[in-house]
């Protein structure tokens, strides 16, 4: 009975030292830290605070050089590239959604520029005339608008939704970088999304939701002044379906970007080796760029040992909520070089990747789909078509240029012209013995 007692009083004790120094530890510190920093001390969390400094750091982050030299100078600053134009400030804005354009009003002292226009689209050079654009105006150059009617307590990021329609661009110069320029705002971020469609909303909502707490603001449906403490108009591109690390704002890779991409539309495969059968994807196209013989090539598919499941264009296909499950699902994605391959960034790490790269189309494959699957853990694999099994052979004969040395047609007629023949004229009659070999060997990498 005396053991028990004893032990007993030793535990107490140690427990109310134990409690007394974390006591004094947190009365002490008073003067020093907050109630939140004490939470996070107890739970071991250390995770970012919303306050200015929070969001002036990550403004910061989005611009380099003397850019980011002029944005903590003055609060504001634009980043320009051969690919986008982005601009941040850390001081309250404005934003005026009464008319179709949207003006950004800056106080007068963050810069001497007067009056900055462009189009909040990430591909400057390849920018739809679909998208409108923004105004960023010192305010008092003419005159000032008239007092906040919405106030907003996190930073806006201006951007437009006007380049619907085909999913390499959508991903490519809108959801890429979205992640990009907002994920590091930890969710405390509001969107501005103009010329917004339903469209959008349905097929990249889920993008939204998942890097932003704050339902996004369609400025043709909220029509009046807008005020944010904070704002980035724009959008940063890395290049064609990428994401560097290294690049501004940095810490973020594809890899990062991908497992974003598994919460945001609930995918259930990490690896191709949670996948209990070897599907496979096949991309049919109906126009161009078609596949002559795709029946004998399904047969191929199965014969080899893989169950292949056929996509052509439909509904379904623009319902990425579904149509992601359904890519994420398939050890191997099969198709002729074109916008449906980027469905590839819903693959599961270890999958396999085959493009049929047609002539004339050597670089763009590799730089628009080879690149991004290599980056992202699929394996890629190339199916460089020959003469022989391009629909281009009996239309131009076998000494033409376009046949003898494609890169000549782009050299005489720039990409326009390369575009009319090799993309738009061109389809491919597969040569089963060596696609086979390709299906093999791929067949082999996912079953590991």
């Amino acid at each position: 009975m005396k053991i028990v007692y004893g032990s007993s009083v030793i535990v107490y004790l140690l427990i109310f030292f134990s409690v007394l120094c974390v006591g004094v530890d947190f009365i002490w510190s008073q003067s020093i830290i907050s109630f939140d920093p004490w939470v996070e001390y107890f739970s071991g969390e250390s995770g970012g605070r919303f306050d200015e400094n929070f969001f002036k750091y990550h403004l910061g982050r989005l611009v380099r050089g003397e850019d980011k030299k002029r944005f903590e100078e003055v609060g504001f600053a634009c980043h320009r590239d051969y690919f986008s134009i982005l601009c941040v400030t850390d001081r309250p804005v404005m934003i005026d959604t009464r008319k179709k354009n949207m003006t950004v009003y800056v106080s007068s002292d963050e810069f001497s520029d007067g009056e900055i226009v462009f189009r909040p689209y990430a591909r400057r050079y390849d920018e739809p005339t679909s998208v409108t654009p923004v105004r960023i105006v010192r305010r008092g150059r003419d005159g000032n608008p008239p007092e906040c009617q919405f106030n907003h307590s996190v930073p806006a990021v201006v951007f437009s939704a006007g380049g619907m329609g085909n999913i390499f661009h959508e991903v490519n110069e809108m959801v890429i970088p979205l992640f990009i320029t907002a994920k590091q705002f930890q969710s405390q971020v509001q969107f501005v999304v103009g010329d917004q469609n339903r469209k959008f909303m349905f097929k990249f909502g889920k993008v939204l939701g998942g890097l932003s707490d704050y339902e996004a603001i369609d400025p043709s449906e909220k029509q009046g002044i807008l005020c944010f403490p904070s704002a980035v108009v724009g959008l940063k591109y890395h290049g064609n379906l990428a994401l560097n690390s290294s690049d501004i704002p940095g810490g973020y890779s594809m890899t990062d970007f991908r497992r974003f991409l598994r919460r945001a539309y609930d995918l259930k495969f990490d690896h191709v080796s949670q996948i209990r059968k070897p599907r496979l994807a096949l991309l049919s196209r109906t126009t161009t760029r078609r596949i002559l013989n795709e029946e004998e090539v399904i047969s191929e598919i199965r014969q080899v040992g893989f169950e292949p499941v056929v996509i052509r264009r439909s509904k379904n296909v623009s319902d990425v909520n579904d149509f992601s499950k359904l890519i994420n699902s398939c050890k191997v994605l099969v198709g002729v070089h074109g916008a449906g391959l980027t469905n590839e960034i819903f693959l599961p790490d270890g999958a396999a990747m085959i493009q049929l790269e047609l002539l004339g189309m050597e670089w763009g494959s590799n730089a628009y789909y080879g690149d991004t699957a290599r980056a992202m853990h699929v394996i890629y694999l190339k199916y460089k078509i020959q003469r022989e099994e391009s629909s281009l052979l009996k239309l131009y004969g076998r000494d033409h240029p376009a046949m003898v040395h494609p890169d000549s047609v782009y050299e005489l007629g720039g990409y326009p012209a390369a575009r009319a023949i090799f993309l738009d004229q061109q389809n491919v009659r597969v040569n089963l013995t060596r696609f086979r070999a390709t299906l093999v060997e791929a067949l082999s990498i996912v079953s590991n």
